[in-house]
């Protein structure tokens, strides 16, 4: 088998843009991207009951935290839109990886003008979400998770959005938490 040499050190975006990995680098930082990368992406490598997808969860994490952190945790996993979901067990393995993540964090952190140095209520609000997303989407995971003891689930079901129903719903509430207005 003949091994072709990269070309191009770039991921390209759904909108155009492009993604320099090797040296962190996003041409253009745009919400459609994000939204759309995010909601075409399911948690858990896809190892849930049903597809359920980073911008839902991203959603869900929005809403437990105080208004004024609400941009800040609808985009707290906004990196995972250029680098994709690692588990967190391979995430410990890749150091390299973590801090790629957070150079990329960084970069749309800047772009948005998020704060993340209040990051607690929002860590917590994802672990609450994380329970529930144990709970009502992995029903074969029933083993203890460390870090989500003294951690209670949401009272309510995860109801999975399609791909393009979390996008928008996404899109929604960026522009709701934002001003700004917005295709969706």
């Amino acid at each position: 088998m003949q091994h072709t040499a990269i070309t191009t050190d770039y991921v390209s975006t759904f909108s155009g843009n492009r993604f320099y990995p090797l040296r962190p680098h996003i041409d253009q930082v745009a919400i459609e991207d994000i939204a759309h990368g995010l909601a075409y992406q399911c948690r858990f490598n896809g190892q849930t009951k049903t597809f359920y997808s980073i911008a839902q969860h991203s959603l869900i994490v929005a809403s437990l935290v105080p208004p004024p952190l609400r941009l800040a945790a609808l985009l707290h996993d906004a990196a995972e839109a250029y680098l994709g979901d690692m588990v967190k067990p391979l995430k410990v393995l890749l150091p390299e990886f973590a801090a790629l993540e957070d150079k990329v964090t960084a970069i749309i952190a800047a772009t948005y003008g998020i704060d993340f140095s209040d990051y607690a209520p929002i860590k917590r609000a994802d672990l609450v979400a994380l329970a529930t997303e144990k709970r009502d989407l992995m029903p074969h995971s029933t083993e203890r998770w460390a870090y989500l003891d003294g951690i209670a689930p949401l009272p309510g079901i995860i109801v999975a959005m399609d791909p393009g129903e979390a996008k928008q719903c996404f899109l929604q509430r960026y522009h709701e938490l934002t001003g700004s207005v917005g295709a969706a």
